[in-house]
């Protein structure tokens, strides 16, 4: 790490090693000085070299590097001056945010760019081979290439400083600053993923300054200050996500202002609380939850009006109407009959959760909490004076619908209402929080509630009605929308009715039909089944004899005895297992005393440790107070010296510290301040009073001299009218005669006219051929040029064909001799493998014949003695000549490999023996084996003299 002596070598060092091009050396240079802890106290110095820092960050799209410079630089400035830090963080955002947009401009200008180079000239093969090639326009990859990587530094940005800004009360507003920054990039540029990722980390930031209540520079949300910058932070973020169209994220964010208001135990402006209902509305209207809709509509209203005092007759008229519709639009049944115990629950724990974000009470109270519903709300509507706000149209209506008994033309008188509320709505002029009313959004769900009405009311008529019929009396829909509305309304109970298409009818009958008196059919059919049973079996009931009662009862004792006695002994086991669950938890008992009593102990030593490290911590407490008192002592003498005379702060009774001191300083300056704004409005006052009084005095003046300059005016416009009349007079005069006198040159111009026309005519026509026969020339010398490229193209094709057939055939001609070559070899092998597989044969029968010749010589021996002639006839057979034996032997004593050359020239070969011909020649053409001593000692014992073999049985007899 390179160390400097002082900080300025540090900033020098960095713009030297900039200059010759080296920005990494140089961020590394300034990195190293910025994290090092032997420059910790703040100088100008240490800020200029920040500027240059989180320049070169973003220049080299460094973001972790900008990230740890911050945090160190926060640490070194925080309590001396933390603007400082502000200005660093506003021109790192600064310097990202212009990079970026240069990026986009640069993208921008390369895509016109590179749009059209040549008009007549056609697309070149290379780019059309990229564009099938990448599947991408060239906007797209411009934006790859250079937007993308800006846009997620600077998203990077962002995600850094309210990383480094988070729960700090010096530096909420910049904090404040950077959301409304990074919730407006996420706007501008369609980033509905970085929203999520930002609304939950501001979430995560919230929650986590609840949780470290004792974190120190924490803010304080009870200050008005602090909550109002949270609020409106929570504010943009709901508008935002509105715009996104992020209904998911838009909802939280509901939840987030509710959930920030129960922390604080406060309710926000109402002019904050008229864009909360208004998002809240437009979030339950595109989640079709038309209940919850309604009833912000309804708090809207209440507000606008209570609130607004600049709000129009025809905007309450209409916010109204909206209101009214929004309630019939409801529809009428309620969705959770015939639902499950746990679903009506969720149901309720849901309404109950919508109700306190609607009613916004900051301490819910859900045992007085009354169960959202339709009944209620047009109640609300009636108790509120809703009514008498509403346009005519929307009354009848709602006269129509809820009150009036129309079964056969209700849909058809509230048709042409509907028609003329379709038309209704437009921008509210004196509520510019609230969106755009449009009332003709409502009338599909008022034209469904039509038809359920219609059909209500018509079951309650009528019995059985024609298809077509029923069709006529709800013109809005088909009868296939009819009959899945109805569908609905029969499965939540509001409904009775069949369709009979076989009959072409609609029958409508009482409602008990399928619900009551079907649903438990099978319980009823299985007990009328159990009477009947009963009644054609009944069961016998017989009348038992004395003789047989008392047998009878003398079971029964015996029974009722043993029965007791196995009771005793249940009882008395249950006694011995009563006794042993004692002992085991008298054992356990004692196990947990003492493992309580060591838990005990151990707690004791970290409670005897932690009063050690919080007697530490006070300590090193104390001397930071000390130390403070000191500079804050300091600092009092030096602002008593600079303070003017008369003005000596009082502060007798009070602790001294550097905050009450800076406090101080802020409040004279706060009355500094309202003292001079109190001047200056005075002074306004009276230069207002003057220059009224100027004018009311200058007035008439200003009059008199404007009539007087206007006369003026018309005499010297009619002096210079003659003026030019008469100037076109004589202008026209001098003209004419001027026509008169040139006429006469005419004839002559005319002729020299023509003559001019025909000499460029000539020359343009003698240009034209030359440029005819040039063009002939370059086009028959490309041609040429053309002609001469395809024939080399096409000798280079056939040279290229020819070379590739030669190789081929090399390649087959090589195949071919390789698979002789295997052919011959695998011949070859098998007839060596035969050969091998007779000699092992011919090997067996010569050592079964050598076994076979052993056991005679052994049974011989055992055999009684022989004469002396026989023993010696016996032995001169075998005796072997000298000459034969001495190289056989001397073989194997010799110790060493001996060539068969050598052993061929040495032993001539034996004639007599009719093996060594066949067998010696077949077994040398094998390849000898490494290692395989037997095979060349047996090969060389065949293809030797005949008496080797006897040679070698008796060194084995010998051996032996």
């Amino acid at each position: 790490m390179t160390s400097f002596a002082r900080p300025e070598n540090a900033l020098k060092r960095a713009e030297e090693l900039i200059n010759v091009g080296q920005k990494q050396e140089a961020l590394e240079a300034l990195h190293s000085f910025i994290t090092s802890r032997r420059y910790r106290a703040w100088t100008r110095t240490h800020e200029k070299i920040l500027f240059k820092y989180v320049e070169l960050c973003v220049d080299m799209r460094r973001g972790r590097h900008a990230k740890d410079g911050l945090i160190q630089y926060r640490s070194i400035c925080q309590q001396v001056n933390i603007n400082s830090l502000e200005e660093v963080i506003k021109h790192f955002m600064q310097l990202s945010t212009e990079k970026a947009e240069l990026a986009r401009s640069q993208a921008q200008a390369l895509e016109e760019a590179l749009d059209v180079d040549d008009l007549e000239a056609d697309r070149r093969p290379e780019d059309l081979m990229l564009s099938y090639v990448s599947g991408e326009k060239g906007k797209d990859r411009s934006d790859r290439e250079l937007v993308t990587p800006w846009f997620k530094f600077l998203w990077e940005t962002y995600r850094t400083v309210l990383e480094i800004l988070r729960n700090n009360s010096r530096l909420e507003t910049l904090y404040a600053m950077t959301a409304h920054r990074a919730f407006q990039f996420c706007k501008q540029y369609k980033r509905t993923t970085e929203f999520r990722r930002l609304c939950e980390i501001i979430r995560n930031h919230l929650a986590n300054l609840n949780k470290y209540r004792d974190q120190r520079d924490r803010p304080d949300l009870t200050a008005p200050e602090s909550l109002q910058l949270y609020l409106d932070a929570r504010f943009e973020q709901l508008k935002v996500a509105t715009e996104l169209e992020l209904w998911q994220e838009a909802f939280r964010s509901i939840e987030d202002i509710h959930g920030l208001m129960c922390m604080v135990k406060k309710t926000p402006k109402s002019s904050l609380m008229v864009v909360y209902y208004a998002k809240l509305s437009e979030i339950f209207w595109m989640s079709s939850n038309h209940l919850y809709h309604a009833y912000a509509w309804l708090k809207l209203f209440s507000l606008q009006k209570s609130f607004n005092k600049n709000l129009s007759q025809k905007d309450l008229q209409l916010i109204a109407s909206s209101v009214v519709l929004a309630a019939l639009s409801v529809p009428p049944y309620d969705r959770s009959y015939d639902a499950s115990h746990l679903e009506l629950e969720n149901e309720k724990e849901r309404s109950l959760r919508v109700g306190n974000l609607i009613a916004f009470d900051v301490e819910p109270k859900t045992e007085s909490r009354e169960v959202l519903s339709r009944t209620l709300l047009l109640s609300d509507l009636l108790s509120r004076g809703v009514m008498t706000c509403v346009a005519q149209e929307v009354k009848d209506l709602y006269h129509i619908l809820e009150h009036e008994f129309l079964p056969l033309d209700l849909a058809l008188k509230v048709q042409p209402l509907l028609t003329k509320i379709s038309k209704l709505g437009g921008k509210l002029a004196s509520a510019s929080s609230v969106p755009e009313v449009q009332l003709s959004k409502y009338i599909p769900s008022l034209e469904k509630l039509a038809t359920l009405r219609s059909l209500r009311q018509v079951s309650q008529v009528y019995q059985t009605m024609n298809i077509a019929n029923l069709s006529k009396t709800i013109p809005f829909f088909d009868f296939s929308v009819v009959e899945k509305i109805s569908v609905d309304a029969v499965k939540h109970n509001f409904l009775a009715m069949k369709v009979d298409y076989v009959k072409d009818a609609v029958f409508f009958g009482n409602k008990n039909l399928e619900s009551d008196g079907l649903r438990h059919h099978l319980a009823t059919f299985a007990e009328s089944l159990s009477k009947a049973r009963i009644m054609i079996h009944p069961p016998v009931k017989r009348s038992l004899k004395s003789g047989e009662t008392l047998s009878v009862l003398v079971d029964t004792v015996e029974k009722e005895h043993r029965r007791l006695l196995a009771r005793k002994l249940i009882i008395e086991k249950r006694k011995e297992e009563q006794e042993r669950q004692l002992l085991e938890m008298e054992r356990e008992e004692e196990a947990k005393r003492l493992k309580l009593q060591k838990i005990t102990e151990e707690a004791e030593q970290r409670r005897l440790a932690s009063e050690f490290e919080q007697m530490k911590n006070q300590r090193i407490l104390r001397e930071i107070e000390e130390r403070e008192l000191q500079e804050a002592q300091a600092l009092l003498l030096t602002v008593e010296t600079s303070r003017k005379k008369g003005k000596r702060p009082v502060l007798e009774g009070v602790k001294i510290t550097k905050q009450s001191l800076m406090e101080l300083a802020l409040s004279e300056q706060l009355k500094e301040r309202q003292e001079m704004e109190k001047k200056l409005q005075k002074l306004v006052k009276t230069m207002d009073y003057l220059e009224r009084a100027k004018r009311e005095e200058s007035s008439p003046l200003i009059e008199a001299a404007y009539l007087r300059r206007l006369a003026e005016e018309e005499a010297l416009h009619e002096r210079e009218q003659q003026q030019e009349i008469e100037l076109s007079r004589q202008r026209h005069a001098g003209d004419l005669e001027e026509k008169k006198r040139l006429g006469r040159m005419s004839e002559s111009k005319n002729l020299f006219q023509e003559r001019v026309v025909s000499c460029r005519e000539a020359e343009f026509n003698r240009l034209e051929m030359e440029r005819e026969e040039r063009i002939n020339q370059i086009i028959q010398s490309r041609k040429q040029e053309r002609e001469a490229k395809r024939k080399f193209i096409y000798y280079l094709r056939c040279e290229e064909e020819r070379q590739i057939r030669l190789r081929e055939e090399e390649e087959a001609r090589k195949r071919e001799e390789m698979e002789r070559r295997k052919k011959e070899e695998a011949e070859r092998k098998a007839k060596l493998d035969e050969i091998a597989e007779k000699q092992r044969q011919r090997e067996r029968e010569l050592e079964e014949k050598e076994r076979q010749r052993r056991e005679e010589l052994l049974g011989r021996s055992n055999a009684p003695p022989l004469r002396l002639s026989d023993q010696s006839a016996m032995s001169r057979p075998m005796e072997a000549p000298p000459s034969a034996t001495a190289p056989a032997a001397a073989a194997p004593t010799a110790g060493k490999y001996v060539p068969r050359f050598k052993r061929m020239a040495a032993e001539p070969p034996a004639e007599n023996d009719r093996w060594a011909s066949g067998i010696g020649s077949r077994m040398d053409d094998r390849p000898s084996q490494p290692g395989d001593g037997w095979r060349d000692d047996r090969r060389t014992s065949i293809g030797g003299p005949p008496k080797s073999t006897s040679t070698w049985s008796s060194s084995r007899t010998r051996d032996r």
